[in-house]
């Protein structure tokens, strides 16, 4: 049943995109950096349009689904493409304003992207020349006509489209402007054309026995909904085998959009619709290039530091010492990073360690997203090289990421690893790692447990948080995930850790009801959580018990939020903000209680029904007070943000409120550098 404070979940996702779109339009952002947003907001929806509106055409083709309504706003899936679409086509134009907007002002520092019609009488004969000697030879064009068949187009390819002149049936000449490189640069300056309106301007010499009508360069997105669970597999083929086939099929799978950067004339336009099995409604008129990927080598043309963030690295601790090693200082306390603001490199210094300590016996860790060059593999192969049990529990179904993982699963498997792929039909997105190590006294467990993906690249751009602890109760949990995971079941009890699909939600809502009797009894009582998204109805329904009982509720939800604040009688208690800003917001942390009662975890699952019901997740306690501090001090600076915060609204959607006259800008993420920096140079 549909709610008051329900947010649909497509549309609540766009506008996220949205508040991405507006770090692009922002202009104290600096110009580089407002080019990379307008690349990122791209990027995001690329990959919603091909899962998102992928899987809603698949619901409006299935007799089972077509007719069944969102649970949340109670659209059929027709009623929800329709709005998507809608949402998309009236944010295109806000998008190619802000590419062109960055890059007028871009022009004061050289850096120019031209037209070929805007180029100098020299430029056009290098380009003449260079199209010749460089690009001609490349091409494959393909004429289309009543006799040749339409050919494949490859998703998120560009090409450039011809309309031919004919007079019989329409006639189509299609080019591949792919292959050479993208950006080309007129001499020293910062002038630049791309290869895709090079061809395009040379297209008439391409079809030089046919009169050119008029042409465009064309992008087609395809379905990357693939369905792993409906896909048989043989129980004598390996799982990797499975997953290779299923990648190959969504290669092929229909389109379900098409971009175009100029309108060809009406029967053009129709003839590729028809032909790619499109509506008008997904032909999508663009002004800006159809790939924005090749902005973030723009900064190759000038290096003035006003057009870049200023630089910050990631802060050495100075209460770990690199001279003990991780073990021992895990063993003595438990240590909770923060990125990007700190290294990831105590963590990677204790899997090193691990890795080469005679006494360390096994290492067992989970695997969703890994950085291209690894050193989290590196560690865990040179582990298994020098004859350790390693267990790797690798998710080949991470998302865009299959092929990587199959690669690294192949890799761990020949350095000697076990590696196993978790429970059929059920994601493992949890980030867990445990270290077994004999002593003199028996076994040391060191576990950690983080809130992002064991990768070094997204150390530095995501926030999130990583506690390593040697806490037994902590271990003897780990040790019984990694048991039941190896088994292909689920976990269903545990001491101190929360784990998803049966144990963590229960507890959640279990926690919210203890601070709703705490409001009902006339005391103080208080829910805090940060988040990517929200969306379980379960927990919304209970969130909203909990704000018409009293109960303070504040949410820091980065994306997608289905839960409406300050809707009269039903959430008039709950406070939501969104942060988007220079790094992407991905720790997740619960807090439950008032200061003398607090708890606090941190977790690799969101609030949303795939990650409390679908997925395997972890979340841990922080029973250390000082580092319980310092997860809410997180909190409470992210919902003091006036800078890059935008309020949720009971309509759904979210408002920039910068600080009024005379109040302090809080930054919450440039404040959080600023005390990691703090705190090293204190050494």
């Amino acid at each position: 049943m549909t709610k008051p404070y329900y947010m649909n979940r497509e549309l609540s996702w766009i506008q996220f995109n949205q508040r991405v779109l507006e770090e692009a339009e922002d202009s104290s952002v600096p110009l580089l950096e407002q080019l990379s947003f307008s690349a990122i907001y791209q990027s995001n929806l690329d990959e919603f349009v091909q899962v998102r509106i992928g899987t809603m055409l698949d619901r409006m083709q299935a007799e089972t689904s077509q007719h069944k309504k969102d649970s949340r706003s109670g659209m059929t899936p027709k009623k929800q493409l329709k709005a998507m679409l809608k949402e998309i086509h009236e944010l295109l134009a806000r998008k190619d304003t802000a590419y062109y907007n960055t890059m007028a002002k871009l022009r004061e520092y050289g850096i120019m992207h031209i037209a070929f019609s805007d180029a100098s009488p020299e430029e056009k004969i290098f380009l003449e020349q260079y199209f010749k000697r460089e690009v001609k030879m490349l091409l494959s064009p393909i004429v289309l006509n009543k006799r040749q068949p339409f050919p494949f187009l490859k998703n998120k390819a560009i090409y450039v489209a011809v309309h031919l002149a004919s007079k019989s049936g329409i006639k189509m000449g299609i080019i591949p402007a792919g292959g050479s490189d993208r950006i080309i640069r007129l001499g020293k300056s910062g002038r630049f054309i791309l290869l895709e309106d090079l061809i395009l301007h040379f297209a008439p010499q391409i079809f030089k026995n046919d009169k050119v009508i008029d042409s465009a360069v064309i992008r087609v997105t395809r379905s990357g909904s693939i369905n792993f669970e409906s896909s048989a597999q043989d129980e004598d083929s390996d799982f990797r085998d499975t997953m290779k086939d299923l990648i190959r099929k969504r290669d092929k799978q229909e389109a379900v959009r098409l971009q175009m950067n100029s309108a060809l004339d009406e029967e053009a336009e129709k003839y590729l619709l028809k032909k790619l099995n499109l509506s008008p409604k997904q032909l999508f008129l663009e002004q800006t290039p159809l790939d924005l990927s090749f902005v973030y080598q723009l900064g190759e043309f000038n290096s003035a530091p006003e057009l870049r963030f200023a630089p910050q690295k990631p802060q050495n601790r100075t209460d770990i010492s690199p001279k003990i090693s991780m073990m021992t200082q895990i063993a003595k306390r438990d240590i909770l990073l923060s990125y990007p603001y700190e290294s990831i490199s105590p963590f990677l210094r204790l899997l090193d360690e691990s890795a080469i300590d005679p006494d360390v016996s096994s290492i067992k860790i989970t695997l969703y997203r890994l950085a291209s060059d690894s050193r989290v593999i590196a560690s865990l192969c040179q582990a298994a090289e020098n004859g350790k049990d390693v267990l790797v529990l690798v998710e080949l179904r991470a998302r865009f990421d299959e092929e990587n993982n199959i690669r690294w699963a192949e890799r761990l498997i020949d350095a000697g690893c076990t590696v196993i792929y978790g429970p059929h039909n059920m994601k493992v997105h949890s980030k867990l790692l445990l270290i077994t190590r004999k002593t003199e006294n028996g076994l040391e467990n060191f576990v950690q447990i983080g809130t992002g993906n064991y990768n070094e690249k997204t150390s530095r751009i995501y926030t999130d948080l990583s506690l390593m602890t040697a806490n037994p109760e902590i271990a003897e949990d780990a040790h019984h995930v990694f048991d039941v995971l190896s088994t292909d079941t689920l976990v269903r009890e545990t001491k101190q850790l929360l784990v998803a699909p049966l144990g963590l939600k229960p507890h959640i809502l279990a926690m919210i009801d203890e601070e709703i009797q705490q409001a009902r009894s006339g005391k103080e009582a208080y829910f805090a959580a940060k988040v990517n998204s929200i969306s379980d109805k379960q927990i919304m329904d209970k969130l909203a018990e909990a704000s018409q009982a009293g109960v303070k509720i504040e949410l820091v939800v980065r994306g997608i939020c289905c839960l409406k604040p300050n809707v009269a009688g039903y959430t008039d208690n709950i406070r939501i903000i969104s942060i988007v800003g220079r790094y992407l917001e991905h720790s997740r942390i619960y807090i439950a209680g008032t200061e003398n009662r607090r708890k606090v975890y941190i977790s690799s699952a969101d609030f949303m029904t795939r990650n409390t019901v679908h997925r395997v997740e972890v979340a841990v306690p922080l029973l250390n007070k000082k580092l319980r501090e310092q997860a809410v001090r997180l909190v409470k600076l992210c919902l003091a943000d006036n800078v890059k915060a935008r309020i949720g609204q009971p309509d759904g959607t979210f408002q920039h409120c910068p600080p009024v006259m005379g109040d302090d800008a809080v930054n919450a993420q440039e404040i959080q550098f600023q005390n990691a920096f703090a705190n090293a140079a204190q050494s």
